[in-house]
C-alpha cells in the first residue's frame, strides 16, 4: 500500500482539519478520537508517512521508532490511565479493520474494556 498524503491524520498533523489535541511531540501527536468507543478514546500517530505498523516498523529510523514508543508512553502518562488500566490497538488492513491508512494506535480507557474480541473464533 502506497502511502497517501491526503489520508485524514496527514491532514491533521499539516492542521488543515482540526482535532482535540492531547499532546505532540517531535515524533508524535496524539488527539482524541471523533468516535469514541470508550470514555477515553485517544488515537497517537507518528509524524512519518507510514501505512501500518509494519510499514513502519520496518522503514522508520530507529530514531523515529524509539521516539514514537516514548511517545506513548508520555501519551499514558499525561492522561494518567496506569494504575487503572488501558489498552493499546492497532488495526491493520481490511480484516484488522484499518479505516485510516497512517500507522496509528488506540488508546482506550476509563471502564472496564471487557474482552479482546467481541465474538469468539472458532478454528479452521
Amino acid at each position: 500500500m502506497t502511502y497517501d498524503v491526503g489520508n485524514i491524520f496527514a491532514k491533521i498533523l499539516r492542521a488543515e482539519i482540526p482535532c482535540k489535541k492531547v499532546l505532540e511531540d517531535d515524533w508524535g501527536f496524539a488527539f482524541h478520537d471523533i468516535a469514541p468507543k470508550a470514555p477515553l478514546h485517544v488515537l497517537m500517530i507518528p509524524k512519518g508517512p507510514y501505512t501500518d505498523s509494519q510499514d513502519f516498523y520496518q522503514n522508520a529510523t530507529p530514531d523515529e521508532i524509539t521516539g514514537f514508543g516514548r511517545f506513548v508512553a508520555k501519551v499514558i502518562g499525561a492522561l494518567n490511565v496506569k494504575e487503572d488500566g488501558y489498552r493499546l490497538l492497532s488495526n491493520c488492513g481490511l480484516n484488522g479493520g484499518q479505516e485510516v491508512p497512517h500507522y496509528h494506535i488506540h488508546l482506550f480507557a476509563g471502564k472496564p474494556l471487557g474482552p479482546m474480541l467481541a465474538t469468539s473464533v472458532t478454528a479452521a
